[in-house]
């Protein structure tokens, strides 16, 4: 044989490897071959094909493992199982730019479907050899890392760990500044995925001056940037008084509040979020966010949206509401319950209801004043409803209930109060027949219309225990009336005129 046809040999030899490697590259994006590619036994024969001679033969090999590891766990699994992992990593340091954002998309497709599945990525040496990769001039590179980083970090507070021993933080916060937008987004999501999870963490991130860096980039074009930034800024906030102060001396408000009628729907539930993380540890700053216009600002967003997209603007509004009578008077004066009612109608799902139920409670638990805005939006008897229907949800029923009878303790509002008369459980009825005894014995004019619209005749109705705390209040009621009124209004009572009448014998 010739050397030009051992030559011809070998380039075919390396021709077919190349179009195996692509053949299942191509074939791993579509669903319905993976089962099939699977039982042929790939993973095994891709394995060797990570240490071609061939450069672009192992980037192919690489992307086509990616791509089955990215589909399911099972086969993230086998690519662990076949001892793949520190192949990669291996190859990681010494390897090309095209290599190595393949070999990272590969850990980055393993890591995403479980911890476990993680920490077999950071057991082999992955994430030193992805922080590694951070410090690479390549922009794609540094972008394929920090994802696969992000991945890692979002499972649990240890993995987080692992990254931010590894040194990632400051890296990640470098990449904000570089000028490529999707290196941006994906840093400013590792950062909130490393955030999340402990104030520990979220200190590490804020210790690295990652928030400043951040604020910068609330008002930029890209809706993809500010979803992550905000994002971001919500993780951090959420841990502790302090670590939210960090981000409100940042000066991100008022601007993030005018990102509340961003175009993009991500955008604005995340700033809503960012609010409701702020206001729900002190009154003074839920008070800055009232202050830059939150309250109006939420109750129009919540005006604009549906679905899970006004969870955090509802919640928000109840953390504001359940600091103080001042803030709450805030959110009424906002017309906040008109737009709670009206979540509470439209939202089919009861964990949004349940949300809406909590805020209307904090909005009328404080003061009389506060429990009349609640009941004159009619939303007493749409609690009672919620409470009472067998088809809520457990959570549903018990935020309606412990609601209603916050808002029924302060409630003085007759008109209001007797609606329930005719429809509450005793548990509910007693709280609501404990408001009239309170202010039925001050008011001559409540006592009358109690005469009138028949809540005198439907308490006499009323089945309580004797010496029961519902019959005390049901007598505290009659002992503001004459007692042949009370008489009259008594069930039973016609049946003894009628048979007084029957016996009376006229002179």
């Amino acid at each position: 044989m010739s050397q030009r046809q051992i030559i011809q040999v070998f380039e075919q030899y390396q021709k077919s490897r190349m179009q195996f490697v692509q053949t299942v590259a191509d074939l791993a994006t579509r669903p319905q071959n993976i089962q099939i590619l699977q039982n042929a036994g790939v993973m095994s024969m891709l394995r060797p094909l990570l240490l071609d001679v061939v450069p672009s033969i192992q980037q192919t090999a690489a992307l086509a493992l990616g791509r089955l590891a990215d589909h399911s766990d099972d086969l993230a699994e086998a690519v662990v199982r076949e001892d793949i992992l520190p192949q990669l990593v291996h190859s990681l340091a010494s390897q090309n730019r095209f290599y190595k954002k393949a070999a990272a998309f590969v850990l980055r497709a393993v890591a995403k479907h479980s911890p476990e599945l993680s920490q077999a990525v950071v057991a082999c040496g992955g994430v030193d050899a992805l922080v590694l990769c951070l410090e690479e001039f390549d922009p794609g590179v540094k972008e394929a890392a920090a994802w696969a980083l992000g991945y890692i970090a979002r499972h649990n507070a240890l993995l987080s760990q692992s990254v931010v021993d590894a040194g990632a933080v400051p890296l990640l916060v470098l990449c904000l500044l570089e000028p490529e937008l999707a290196l941006k987004r994906i840093a400013a999501s590792t950062l909130s995925d490393i955030s999340k999870h402990t104030p520990e963490l979220a200190q590490t991130v804020v210790d690295t001056g990652a928030i400043a860096h951040l604020a910068q980039m609330i008002l930029n074009p890209d809706a993809k940037l500010k979803r992550q930034v905000f994002s971001a800024l919500s993780q951090v906030s959420k841990h502790s008084v302090s670590l939210a102060e960090i981000v409100v001396e940042a000066e991100i408000f008022p601007a993030a509040v005018v990102c509340l009628r961003d175009p993009d729907d991500y955008v604005r539930k995340n700033v809503a979020t960012l609010m409701r993380e702020m206001v729900k540890h002190t009154p003074e700053l839920a008070q800055v966010i009232v202050n830059c216009g939150g309250i109006a600002a939420v109750i129009d967003y919540l005006g604009d949206c549906h679905g899970n997209l006004r969870l955090p603007g509802i919640m928000m509004l109840g953390y504001v509401a359940a600091h103080s009578e001042s803030l709450a008077t805030a959110v009424i004066l906002s017309k906040g319950v008109p737009q709670l009612s009206l979540c509470l109608s439209e939202e089919p799902e009861h964990h949004i209801k349940a949300a809406t139920a909590w805020s209307i409670g904090q909005i009328g638990h404080h003061t009389p004043e506060h429990a009349k805005a609640v009941a004159t939006a009619n939303l007493l008897p749409k609690l009672l409803q919620l409470y009472m229907d067998a088809s809520s949800s457990e959570d549903l029923q018990a935020k309606s209930k412990k609601a209603l009878k916050s808002i029924l303790q302060k409630c003085t509002y007759l008109p209001a109060l007797e609606a329930l008369l005719y429809d509450a459980p005793s548990n509910i009825l007693k709280h609501v027949v404990c408001q009239f005894s309170k202010v039925l014995p001050h008011d001559s004019k409540a006592r009358r219309l109690f005469v009138t619209s028949g809540g005198l005749k439907k308490v006499q109705e009323i089945e309580a225990e004797p010496g029961s705390p519902l019959q005390e209040y049901i007598n505290a009621i009659n002992s503001c009336f004459p007692e042949e009124i009370v008489r009259y209004y008594s069930p039973g009572y016609s049946e003894v005129l009628l048979e007084r009448l029957e016996n009376y014998q006229p002179a």
